[in-house]
């Protein structure tokens, strides 16, 4: 599974690019993202309070073309929150939000995640498709649909 990108940027200069964070704030995050090992920069940003978890979806969506979708008003059928597990949303953070026939669409932190998306295809014998989230809004989702797992 490739991902192609629709810029060839990185997202912390995307997000520089943007007017989100400045130069040096990037350089911070990646001094932090160093010392906290297996974080994402976005994380880091949003660890040190510079980025909102909004603005890193959003650069995500610039940067892949993955379309970004807000869940808080979103609903979902029972039918669709069977075809994955809850602690599997919880591991990988995300939340199935629609299937038809054999496609399932993933509202994901972090749509990158190869893992994840061929662990739900293994669960739920469907191809995915992937809208991306915040991670708050996920777990938000998860909590909404499946209570606490």
């Amino acid at each position: 599974m490739r991902f192609e990108r629709a810029s060839n940027k990185q997202l912390g200069e995307l997000l520089v690019e943007r007017g989100v964070i400045t130069r040096a704030q990037l350089d911070s995050a990646l001094e932090y993202q160093k010392s906290h090992k297996g974080i994402l920069v976005g994380e880091a940003l949003v660890d040190l309070g510079v980025a909102t978890e909004e603005d890193i979806a959003q650069a995500l969506t610039c940067q892949y073309g993955f379309p970004y979708l807000p869940l808080a008003n979103y609903e979902v059928d029972k039918e669709v929150l069977s075809s994955v597990p809850g602690n599997i949303c919880e591991q990988f953070c995300l939340v199935p939000i629609d299937k038809i026939g054999k496609n399932i669409t993933l509202a994901m932190s972090n749509p990158l995640n190869v893992k994840a998306v061929e662990s739900v295809e293994l669960l739920s014998g469907c191809s995915v498709q992937t809208f991306v989230s915040t991670a708050g809004d996920i777990r938000n989702a998860i909590k909404r649909y499946y209570g606490s797992t």
